[in-house]
């Protein structure tokens, strides 16, 4: 972690007063294009299905994808065809493109290659209008389209905004970009329609009577990166030389993760949030390397050798909700189970 993104929740006098005009700027440029679409000087497009966009006011990572991949397990588990969009960061896709699961991460991004696994249609582009049209072209019998992030992607109307919450971070200094981790002010939640929030942690600034979700992140146990059936738990890695490597947005997570765990770990190695990775990222030295799911995806491409592959393992997490989040955004859009 840099220094400004340390400051960002370890505040310092001397940073913040040198930062705030580049804050105020941001802030400028962002309330002007909040206003253009308010005020109709820019429109909105809305697709012929429902919208619920997962999104957050803060950089870094809170645990969006894992949220989206257990939305689309209870709604498959309901029978509601539900398609995603997403910007596809980490990608080179200029045009809406289908996630496909031998899609190229480096076209389509991990995030989505990662939720195109749990079998629901993905389509990534720039343009989310565009991607969702593209979406249900090829899909007509979605009924509901999840927007993994586009909080801010005013375009698009949406008939839901659902905000996720790091609950031990939270809002860090409260600030704007680059004083601060918020890409718009705290006061934004107030127009959400939910807050989900990930993990437990403080009191935190949310609007009275927002509805609130609490998720958790349970880890299972880890699995070889070629073959998710061969799986290893904490004391099967006992007394070998074992390195940890996140390129995420919130590294330390997947590290507390695995010190809970129970997992002794010689090595953490961080990376930034979409790395693309390369055989060199992987410490020659550690009998055994533990990745995340998202990383997974990007790192099973990138090396060829047998055995570096071998000494892979991957992390899986499944996020629960309390309250049921599907039935309550069933009951908001007043859809019905399997039709």
């Amino acid at each position: 972690m840099n220094l400004i993104e340390q400051h960002w929740y370890q505040p310092r006098g001397w940073l913040t007063a040198l930062l705030a005009p580049l804050e105020g700027l941001f802030a400028l440029l962002a309330a002007v294009r909040r206003q253009a679409f308010r005020r109709g000087w820019k429109t909105s497009e809305r697709l012929p299905v429902p919208v619920a966009v997962i999104g957050n006011i803060n950089v870094g990572g809170v645990g969006k994808t894992p949220l989206t991949l257990a939305l689309l397990d209870g709604f498959a588990a309901r029978g509601v065809k539900v398609g995603v969009i997403s910007r596809g960061y980490g990608g080179q896709a200029a045009v809406p493109t289908e996630v496909k699961p031998d899609s190229d991460p480096a076209q389509v991004g991990d995030e989505p290659l990662l939720l195109a696994a749990s079998g629901a249609p993905v389509v990534v582009g720039r343009d989310r209008v565009a991607a969702g049209r593209h979406l249900l072209a090829q899909h007509p019998d979605v009924r509901l389209i999840l927007s993994d992030d586009g909080l801010q992607h005013y375009r698009l109307a949406r008939d839901l905004e659902i905000a996720v919450l790091d609950g031990r971070r939270g809002l860090g200094n409260g600030r704007l970009l680059p004083n601060g981790p918020l890409r718009e002010p705290a006061s934004r939640l107030r127009s959400v329609d939910a807050v989900v929030v990930n993990g437990e942690g403080g009191d935190l600034p949310l609007p009275a009577g927002l509805p609130r979700f609490a998720m958790a992140l349970r880890p299972g146990r880890c699995h070889a990166l070629d073959d998710a059936s061969v799986t290893r738990g904490a004391a099967d890695f006992a007394g070998l030389r074992v390195a940890a490597l996140a390129g995420i947005g919130h590294p330390q997570r997947f590290f507390d993760t695995l010190a809970c765990m129970g997992v002794a770990v010689d090595r953490r190695l961080s990376f930034p949030d979409h790395h693309p990775f390369s055989a060199e990222d992987i410490p020659a030295d550690a009998d055994a390397v533990i990745v995340t799911s998202k990383d997974a995806v990007k790192l099973a491409r990138a090396l060829h050798d047998a055995a570096q592959r071998a000494r892979l393992w991957v992390l899986p997490v499944q996020a629960t909700l309390a309250p049921d989040l599907c039935d309550w955004i069933l009951a908001r859009l007043k859809m019905e189970h399997g039709r």
